[in-house]
């Protein structure tokens, strides 16, 4: 199968694991890859582990800086012609304190991580998919947005506003041939979650591929009838 055949996809943090398994899912579905994250060696070494023959280049970007933001997303336009698809993974995660010990820095860090990021990103790339007159737009939130947590509030926030952002945006664009949605997965089988986690069942986790065929069901013509949903992949968790 190949839905994504002719369909230009960005993957922004496409350096780190679940880019990375989205990047070799979509690459498997005939798609052309705009590789998008912060540092260029890294991103280099993704695009090597593709697929011999993938149609993939890089493009190096500090997704917080929106003004750079705006310049990717016009070399990526430039480069392939078209955006298709606009797949927001960067993102991040820590435990902290307490909500009444929590620091401004703490709150901040996880709201640019998290929902900056992807508003970035968003408002640079809408105005292509309208001009193509089709998109699709896929958000990643967490299990963790559907109820707080201790010692997580900024987490917890930072990825509820990505639901906010993800049903708002699909009530504005629905009607322009662009859906938007967003996964909800459960704990991640990452090497840093079995680190931080060995005592756990990993097996009960989410594996990155799973997570990833998701993203690619959400962005190919299948999903063409579901906008502004938030879908729960969590496993056995």
């Amino acid at each position: 199968m190949h839905d994504l055949a002719g369909k230009t996809v960005i993957i922004t943090g496409a350096a780190g694991n679940l880019g990375r398994a989205t990047a070799l899912a979509c690459a498997r579905q005939g798609a052309t890859l705009a590789l998008v994250d912060r540092d260029a060696a890294s991103l280099a070494t993704a695009q090597q582990a593709l697929p011999a023959g993938t149609a993939a280049s890089p493009f190096a970007a500090d997704l917080l800086d929106s003004t750079q933001v705006k310049d990717v997303i016009e070399q990526i336009r430039s480069t392939f012609g078209h955006i298709h698809v606009l797949a927001n993974i960067a993102g991040g995660f820590s435990m902290g304190a307490e909500v009444h010990q929590t620091s401004d820095e703490d709150w901040d860090s996880m709201l640019a991580l998290n929902l900056r990021t992807a508003l970035n990103c968003t408002r640079a790339a809408v105005p292509a998919l309208i001009d193509c007159g089709q998109g699709r737009i896929i958000n990643v939130s967490a299990r963790a947005a559907t109820h707080g947590a201790a010692r997580m509030a900024p987490y917890c926030v930072s990825k509820s506003a990505i639901i906010t952002l993800t049903e708002s945006l699909s009530e504005e664009l629905k009607d322009r041939g662009i859906t938007v949605n967003c996964v909800l997965p459960g704990t991640l089988d990452t090497p840093q979650n079995r680190s931080g986690m060995p005592d756990q069942d990993h097996s009960a986790w989410v594996a990155l591929e799973a997570l990833a065929d998701v993203i690619v069901f959400l962005a190919s013509g299948a999903a063409r009838g579901i906008t502004g949903a938030a879908i729960p992949v969590y496993g056995r968790s």
